[in-house]
């Protein structure tokens, strides 16, 4: 692999002879292990190794874990990597501790849970791709081959879990050092174009840790850019999500808008400071605010006919997708909101369909101060106001089933959304008045 710098910030490019990097021991993060993990993980884990041993099999605790453990970030998500055969230790340990496994054979991984304890285990694999974009083809391998199909060297690291190595480094592209100095960097130089994806999770761990693309990284993702085209929907959706998840999503969105990447998903998207104005109050909110809210707000700005092909593009599912549409329909009948004498029953039989999500959204994007009142004034209150008198109760009072029966329910809750009646007294006064004067 090249030689880090100083300032690694400013690297030779990487080639070729960086996914041949040696693998290397560097500390043992034993401590570590101990002091951050329950007692619960840790002696489990403890115990898979041991089994791994008797077995002949190399085991190691991979992925986030292990980064954050070097970041002194709390993660207890154990993913553990066999050189060998993943569903085969799991059951095995199973059979010693209890707990139940569930194996998925054909992709050489298992789930054991214990309790409220649970290991994912993967048998460690080499991966090539036929084409760009394409999911990779994958093979049985060894710890370094499967660190090798990471996408980034801060998420290729691994931990021995075997009783003679235990909890001893294995980082063989100086994930480590990339840490120190705060830089997220690609393995090899077809990163990107093997999986396009990985531009939207270099940003997302870049702002999320406050690090930094390393050069290289950062050319070879704005030459790759295009490779995005060769990535399905679904896949980007994923991707998004992710990143709506983040404590500020709003920073790897406008970061994905400086790089192009944003534009490159759809033509019209816009990682601004409006964006991240938005995305802020929509946290200040609600917390955590639904993914329809954060995709209502990206696309908040594209005409309703763009909005449909995103839908498309992303292939974005039923819930979120109808907030999204709800949000395009109820933009353009806000101006049936600003009414100056609009009464809280009209207000509500104006919004009554639409998705509280889609009403937010609008409220949060709205430059009207009457708009947003309104808006505010059914998602706090409106849309929770009920009466007390319900059908059951109007039959009582002599009113047969039927349209007749809706429509006096309809100006009963008219008539408590307006607080012309306040209590269910009322309500039957205002019902025995109707039907004295034949309504």
């Amino acid at each position: 692999m090249p030689e880090i710098k100083d300032n690694p910030r400013i690297s030779p490019p990487i080639g070729e002879n960086s996914i041949r990097a040696k693998n290397t021991v560097t500390k043992n993060l034993a401590p570590q292990l101990e002091q951050r993990l329950p007692s619960e993980s840790l002696d489990m884990i403890r115990a898979a190794g041991e089994l791994a041993r008797e077995l002949g099999l190399g085991l190691y605790l991979v992925g986030g874990v292990v980064r954050d453990l070097l970041l002194g970030r709390a993660n207890f998500d154990l993913d553990l990597v066999v050189e060998g055969d993943a569903p085969k230790l799991a059951g095995l340990l199973a059979q010693r501790g209890g707990g139940v496994v569930v194996v998925h054979r054909r992709f050489g991984t298992a789930k054991f849970r214990c309790q409220d304890l649970s290991l994912d285990l993967a048998t460690a694999r080499a991966e090539t791709y036929a084409h760009p974009g394409a999911l990779p083809t994958v093979k049985p391998g060894s710890i370094n081959d499967d660190l090798l199909r990471r996408d980034f060297t801060i998420n290729a690291m691994a931990i021995h879990l075997d009783p003679d190595n235990f909890g001893k480094l294995v980082d063989p592209f100086r994930g480590e050092k990339d840490l120190e100095h705060k830089l997220i960097r690609v393995l090899h130089e077809k990163s990107f174009v093997d999986d396009a994806t990985r531009m939207l999770r270099a940003i997302r761990y870049e702002q999320r840790f406050d690090f930094q693309l390393e050069t290289t990284t950062e050319q070879l993702l704005r030459r790759d850019l295009s490779m995005l085209h060769t990535i399905s929907g679904d896949r980007i959706r994923h991707e998004l999500e992710l990143i709506f998840k983040e404590e500020r999503p709003e920073k790897p969105v406008q970061r994905a808008g400086e790089l192009g990447l944003l534009q490159k998903i759809y033509p019209s998207l816009k990682g601004d400071g409006w964006l991240r104005e938005k995305f802020q109050q929509a946290r200040s909110i609600t917390y955590p605010p639904p993914l329809g809210l954060y995709f209502s707000l990206l696309v908040y700005h594209l005409s309703q006919k763009e909005g449909e092909d995103f839908i498309a593009r992303l292939r974005i599912p039923g819930a979120t997708a109808r907030v999204v549409r709800d949000t395009f329909h109820l933009k353009e009948n806000l101006p049936s909101l600003a009414s100056p004498e609009l009464l809280p029953s009209a207000i509500y039989r104006l919004l009554q369909d639409y998705s509280p999500a889609s009403i937010l959204t609008c409220a949060i994007a709205s430059d009207s101060t009457l708009l947003r009142q309104r808006l505010q004034l059914y998602l706090n209150k409106l849309r929770y106001i009920k009466t007390s008198l319900n059908g059951k109760a109007l039959q009582q009072m002599g009113i047969s089933p039927g349209p007749r029966l809706g429509e006096i329910l309809r100006q009963l809750h008219d008539a408590r959304l307006d607080q012309r009646v306040k209590t269910k007294t009322e309500e039957v006064e205002l019902v025995q008045q109707w039907l004295s004067q034949g309504g």
